[in-house]
């Protein structure tokens, strides 16, 4: 099958042919690291993992280039509020992301270069835009010269005189133009600096990431990422300056993330709905917030909210409970009768679907959502197929339900989502003991014991047709999120449902 991305420099999706035949080189933006990060920038993370994941998982050999900007604006803004160093600002956030990020299941890059660390490459860079009639000095200050790069605008889509139009002359601005912008800031008083043929200054943003992907990959590299907010002006200033000095193209396909909202707001603190990492973390699985996320393609805007994490709660048990039951049915001793051949080969052939289905989905521009549609619908027949022949599934049959256990298990590890599928699944909630205690006359602590009183006591009132008292214990367990499911075996208790 051929991959096919959306290049936003093409506007358009085209196949993706890598510069070499089995690799693939990846760069993305990394965090200005003067804070937590939000839960928008985590969906950016999250998004370009999922990608390198799937292109691993095709067989390519990923290098995946992530920066650190440790010398920013922001981070002497704050470094001054609070009477510390900016080094130490950085240092202490760049930790707390890269913590935060191993938390969310986000694999390391293979490297993350850091700005303070490059500043050899960055100058020499600049010098040679200098030197190519692309940038000047302006007292210690240096300018990119935006007219002279005839390409500016092509990745945005934006016209220069239009820009010119729209842009503010500052009154005592250095530059020649109002739309250049800074290769290199001299330096102020208490700001971090480093020595340089234009006297002590420190590098402007966007010079980085030109420095850092040509010293990592050489031009042109294949994919470079960030979120559609970096499109203008950081990734514009990107091209400009790496095509201006080097005359070839930066990189061959562009993708953008979308934005995230919060309850279909635009996430912000003014409103109040601005929500870091770290706290949603504490508040949710791991696996429940990254199936949030991957429900909703990447170039989407994502809309966050409780109630949806909610939903991908109940949708990740879900899946859990299918590959639980398949493994708990497969410890058992088989029947000699089982299900019809029939039914059985339609299970096989809904396995064989849903590999190609999911394959089919992501070469179509990394579509999580539609692979996850596929992974849903052979859930749903498995769970079906189990339900219907549970009392005998013969040797067959559970090699079949093994195998599409198998191939959930792992096409959601392709997404980074690792499944709960210990024999009990994820732990009970206290409330199910009290709800014992009320109910059963149960006298102990454990919730599996518990639960497994209010089964018997639902099961002898059913015996005895006192649907009251059945229908309070099923309906007192599903008042704390435990789904009572009737098999031909018994009764059993699942987190979330079947």
């Amino acid at each position: 099958m051929t991959l096919r991305v959306y290049n936003t420099m093409a506007r358009a999706k085209q196949e993706f042919v890598p510069r070499e035949e089995g690799r693939v080189s990846i760069y993305t933006c990394g965090p200005t690291v003067y804070n937590h990060i939000h839960i928008g920038n985590a969906r950016t993370f999250l998004s370009f993992d999922v990608i390198r994941r799937y292109l691993e998982y095709r067989g390519f050999d990923v290098k995946f280039v992530q920066n650190v900007t440790d010398v920013d604006d922001k981070i002497i803004n704050r470094a001054n509020e609070e009477g510390r160093r900016a080094s130490e600002v950085a240092a202490e956030y760049t930790e707390a992301f890269i913590a935060a990020m191993r938390a969310l299941g986000v694999e390391d890059p293979t490297v993350r270069p850091k700005a303070t660390e490059t500043i050899p490459e960055m100058i020499a860079l600049i010098e040679r835009l200098i030197s190519g009639g692309h940038a000047y000095e302006s007292g210690g200050d240096v300018y990119f010269s935006v007219r002279s790069f005839p390409g500016y605008g092509k990745l945005s889509g934006r016209d220069v005189d239009e820009m010119e139009n729209q842009a503010r002359i500052e009154p005592d601005s250095r530059k020649r133009d109002p739309l250049d912008f800074a290769l290199w800031k001299s330096a102020k008083p208490g700001e971090p600096h480093w020595p340089s043929p234009w006297g002590e200054g420190r590098p402007g943003w966007h010079i980085e990431c030109s420095a850092m992907s040509e010293m990592e990959f050489g031009l042109p590299f294949d994919i470079h990422g960030g979120g559609s907010d970096l499109i203008f002006p950081h990734h514009e200033n990107e091209i400009a300056q790496s095509e201006a000095a080097t005359g070839v193209t930066f990189a061959n396909y562009w993708l953008h993330g979308g934005m995230l909202q919060v309850d279909s707001e635009k996430m912000s603190k003014s409103l109040g709905n601005f929500l870091l990492l770290k706290d949603v973390l504490e508040a949710y699985p791991v696996p429940v917030i990254r199936l949030l996320m991957l429900q909703t393609h990447y170039r989407s805007s994502l809309d966050y909210s409780t109630d949806r994490l909610d939903e991908a709660a109940t949708a990740y048990e879900r899946i859990s409970n299918m590959v639980r039951l398949a493994r708990w049915a497969q410890s058992r001793p088989p029947a000699v009768e089982g299900a019809p051949e029939v039914e059985r080969q339609a299970l096989e052939r809904a396995r064989t679907s849903t590999q190609e289905r999911f394959a089919a989905e992501m070469d179509d521009d990394f579509n999580t959502a539609g692979a996850l549609g596929a992974v849903f619908d052979l859930v749903r027949q498995a769970n079906g197929f189990m339900s219907e022949h549970e009392a005998a599934l013969s040797a067959a049959d559970l090699a079949v339900l093994g195998t599409a256990a198998d191939l959930v298990t792992e096409l959601v590890g392709v997404l980074g989502v690792p499944l709960d599928t210990s024999a009990q699944g994820p732990a009970l909630p206290a409330g199910v003991v009290t709800l014992a205690v009320e109910l059963a006359g149960y006298d102990g602590t454990d919730a599996a014991e518990a639960a497994e009183a209010l089964l018997t006591l639902r099961a002898s009132a059913r015996a005895e047709r006192d649907w009251t008292r059945a229908d309070a214990v099923r309906d007192g367990l599903a008042a704390l999120g435990v789904t009572v499911a009737d098999t031909a075996t018994g009764a059993r208790v699942t987190i979330g449902g079947v």
